[in-house]
Order: structure tokens, then sequence, then C-alpha cells
């Protein structure tokens, strides 16, 4: 569903957004009690937005993870777009959202992008 340009694939991509690192010049996150979104301006303009998800075991076995990437995955496609360049996410999945609707996870979601990134969907 996301192409690979779009994903976080790389352990050092992942830290840089969720530790920082020489090419993030901003990073900010913000969630609720299903999810939190970290969110990192990076300084390379040409690359698009990318955002990568971590769900733990904490969330549930393999097969419930699993289920919420997907969910995860179908809400963020459509808004990378709105992002500007350069932007890198990562979206992680707190226990509660293994119970929450499709609905609930897009609608904390949108919140948690709008305070992270200062944009909303």
């Amino acid at each position: 569903m996301l192409p690979r340009h779009r994903r976080l694939t790389r352990p050092q991509e992942f830290s840089a957004v969720l530790r920082g690192d020489g090419s993030v010049t901003r990073r900010r996150r913000a969630g609720s009690a299903l999810l939190v979104v970290h969110c990192a301006m990076t300084t390379d303009p040409s690359r698009p937005a990318r955002v990568g998800f971590v769900v733990s075991r904490a969330v549930g076995n393999s097969v419930v993870r699993h289920r919420v990437v997907r969910r995860l995955r179908a809400i963020t496609a459509p808004r990378l777009a709105s992002l500007p360049p350069a932007t890198d996410l990562v979206v992680r999945a707190n226990p509660a959202a293994a119970r929450a609707s499709s609905a609930e996870l897009a609608t904390a979601f949108d919140q948690a992008l709008g305070r992270a990134c200062g944009t909303g969907s």
C-alpha cells in the first residue's frame, strides 16, 4: 500500500526521528491513549514525506499487531501527500489501539499529527 520511498525501513531512520541526529532540524511528538506520532523535519528537501510504524508486543499477539499496522497504514497513506517534503513520521501504537475502531484510530492520528507536525487533515 505504501511505496518503498514513502517508508522508513532502517533502524537508523527510526532512531533519527525518535532521538535526533545531524540531519534532523526539528523534532516533536504528540499522542493520545491510542498512539503517539513522532514528527521530524530533515535537511533534505528533495525527499518525500515518509512514515514508519512501531507496534510492540504489549499491543497483542502477532495477528493483532499486524492488524493494527494494516489499519494505521491505510489511515496514514492518503495523509502523507499533505505533509511537506523532508518530513519523517514514526507512529507508535499503544496497547489501547488493539481495541479501537478504525474511525477512532483515524481521529487520534489526525489530532496527534496536527499537534506534532503543525498540520491537520
